[in-house]
């Protein structure tokens, strides 16, 4: 049996997770000298508390090895294979971590590490499609050949009510140029080569904003794989979240719709307010 894992980061509800038999690796946010594991011990909403009231973003770092091996060792013993998915390696040393703690089983053989290049449910649908090939019977090396095909073709954006949080980590060089313009310009801001950038500028009302991002990427979405789709938020209102998806559900093209809330990882990076919808594009 191939076991699915994946780090935090991929963003995937409590539901799809039972769903697939995912399991998940937590990543870590400190907030100065109090360290807390992603998912599990402290939300979004607490973070942001933090982060105004201190002027300042979390720090986030990579899983443990031991959290990683807690994990992975029961299902080696079983004699059971492993295929695990982390946040690009270039935002994050995890996928390091992983590796060694292949290694430190001696398990590199039964053990494929996967750098998604990704973030959020960019990770996430890598995640759901492995997953989905291990339920058929494929082969660790036949799932990995599929993923690898598909890793480029992940089409990971989103749009940032503020840019203070994105600002203050550091994690995109190009919102720096931005933050002396005027009030109400929200970046859209895109995943590439591992790497975040803002690739295009809006101005307005974050709700006005959120759909025409969305629009924007209809001819990209009419030219994906049709079996589902992310909208991924930090905290946007119910009804810009039900606008964006009576939406997608207007194109008629979509088998699945999914709707998750990011982690408190990648909202602490990002902030509140943050909107994306990710999917896997044809070419």
């Amino acid at each position: 049996m191939i076991k699915i894992f994946t780090d935090s980061t991929a963003d995937l509800s409590k539901e799809l997770l039972e769903r697939y038999n995912i399991t998940v690796v937590p990543l870590h946010i400190c907030l100065f000298d109090k360290e807390y594991r992603d998912g599990l011990e402290i939300t979004p909403e607490e973070i942001y508390k933090w982060a105004d009231e201190n002027n300042t973003t979390p720090k986030t770092s990579a899983i443990s090895p031991e959290d990683c091996e807690k994990l992975f060792k029961p299902v080696i013993d079983a004699g059971d294979e492993i295929i695990v998915f982390s946040i690009s390696s270039q935002m994050s040393t995890t996928n390091n971590v992983m590796k060694l703690v292949a290694a430190n089983l001696n398990s590199e053989d039964k053990i494929s590490v996967i750098d998604s290049e990704n973030l959020s449910t960019g990770i996430g649908l890598l995640v759901i499609e492995a997953a989905v090939l291990a339920s058929r019977g494929e082969s660790r090396a036949d799932i990995v050949r599929r993923i690898e095909e598909l890793r480029p073709m992940v089409r990971a954006s989103f749009v940032v009510d503020t840019l203070v949080y994105l600002h203050r980590g550091g994690r995109c060089s190009s919102v720096a140029a931005m933050m002396g313009s005027m009030l109400k310009l929200h970046p859209r801001i895109v995943v590439k080569d591992g790497a975040m950038l803002a690739d295009k500028k809006y101005r307005g009302k974050i709700s006005t904003v959120i759909m025409d991002y969305a629009k924007d990427l209809e001819p990209l979405m009419l030219n994906s794989y049709k079996d589902r789709v992310f909208i991924t938020h930090s905290g946007a209102s119910d009804e810009d979240v039900a606008k964006v998806k009576a939406y997608l559900e207007s194109l008629d093209y979509f088998k699945e719709i999914y709707i998750t809330r990011a982690g408190s990882v990648v909202s602490s990076h990002c902030g509140p307010g943050t909107l994306g919808v990710l999917f896997i594009a044809k070419g």
